[in-house]
């Protein structure tokens, strides 16, 4: 499959050539060979945001490799995405990944987590591929030297060694959430949070994405709207109104929440259908 440059040139985005067998590099541009599987504890969660709660005691106790997340917009699925991530703490209870307190240490985060957003605009902070994936690995504690090496190694994974001096603003939105995946596995994370990453991309560039993170070795937290997205995941949490509505086996609780959503969309005219 390929995807269209800014240039007018096709580059390969076949997700089965990634890596030595479909492996992503560790720090340091190893190869990660071992699968891993990260812990979410959340007990009593609340979170409350310029006067709103937007999270009411959620418990969760978390240990498969495939998460999904769904729920309607405004149900607290991105909020539940920072705080896992260590971007915000909450306002009581707790939640731990790993053991750790990720919002009270960001090097700690830097380790444990990896997020994309639905936006790549809101992660990409130089004008190069390759400025871009080193700065993760600089901020892990690499020199610019191995950074430099590591950035040279995931690129040449994922088949790419020519996009390192690629300008950013040249590349498609597909692309651009590519970079930010690169830039993402690059420094290992155990835990990947994928907050609607793909949300408005045409369906090859997403059938291409999603077999990049099939390939992902660590557990993934993928909050979607669409359930073509988990379909392979092990469990699924049903967020409603800020609150845990079902957690469990994803067809289980996937069945119950499209039974839902089709019954709501069957009563509700389009005043109520927002929020």
């Amino acid at each position: 499959m390929h995807s269209r440059h800014g240039n007018g040139q096709s580059l390969l985005l076949c997700g089965q050539t990634v890596g030595k067998g479909g492996r992503f590099a560790a720090p340091g541009g190893k190869i990660r060979n071992q699968t891993v599987t990260s812990r979410i504890v959340i007990q009593d969660l609340d979170f409350v945001i310029e006067g709103k709660q937007v999270l009411h005691g959620l418990s969760l106790s978390l240990s498969e490799r495939r998460i999904g997340v769904v729920g309607r917009n405004g149900s607290g699925k991105s909020t539940l995405a920072r705080l896992v991530a260590g971007l915000a703490g909450p306002t009581a209870g707790k939640i731990r990944i790993n053991g750790h307190d990720l919002a009270k240490d960001r090097r700690r985060a830097l380790q444990e987590v990896g997020i994309l957003f639905q936006n790549p605009e809101h992660q990409i902070i130089f004008p190069t591929v390759g400025e871009e994936i080193a700065f993760g690995l600089e901020q892990q504690g690499a020199s610019k030297v191995e950074a430099a090496a590591a950035t040279a190694s995931v690129l040449e994974q994922f088949n790419l060694g020519h996009w390192k001096q690629a300008y950013i603003n040249t590349l498609s939105q597909g692309q651009k959430h590519l970079v930010c995946l690169m830039s993402v596995v690059a420094m290992a994370p155990g835990l990947l949070v994928l907050d609607e990453p793909f949300a408005g991309l045409d369906i090859p560039t997403k059938a291409q994405l999603n077999r990049y993170l099939r390939l992902y070795q660590g557990s993934l937290l993928h909050i979607t709207h669409d359930p073509s997205d988990l379909v392979g995941y092990e469990h699924l949490i049903w967020l409603d109104r800020g609150r845990v509505q079902q957690a469990g086996p994803q067809s289980e609780v996937m069945a119950a929440y499209q039974k839902a959503m089709q019954s709501r969309g069957d009563a509700d005219d389009l005043a109520h259908l927002a929020g």
